[in-house]
């Protein structure tokens, strides 16, 4: 499985209890994180498929393997597999994400 996004699009920022209801459908669990701007995830795996919404801001998240930058704003929706390394940096106003795990 290589990873997923599906872009918002809709022209206005998303409702967190939609995309909750949305993960929660899927029989995920979902979890509410924030950073502030500039924040840096160094490079990492895990060990399960990490499903990740964005609330409010933006992250950009680095697959340096393949030397890919995935830039995520407000609704759009990423699906990481598991053991895919990966870093990312939040925005300049910072990020709000949900985000689950997904077993497979």
């Amino acid at each position: 499985m290589s990873y997923r996004i599906t872009r918002w699009g809709w022209g206005v920022e998303p409702r967190e209890e939609e995309l909750r209801a949305q993960l929660r459908s899927e029989g995920l669990a979902p979890y509410v994180w924030r950073n502030g701007p500039g924040y840096e995830y160094s490079a990492h795996t895990h060990s399960y498929i990490k499903v990740l919404c964005v609330i409010k801001g933006s992250i950009t998240f680095y697959l340096p393997e393949t030397e890919e930058s995935l830039l995520l704003e407000a609704g759009d929706r990423l699906e990481l597999p598991a053991r895919t390394l990966h870093a990312a940096t939040t925005g300049p106003e910072g990020v709000v994400c949900m985000e689950a795990i997904k077993r497979t």
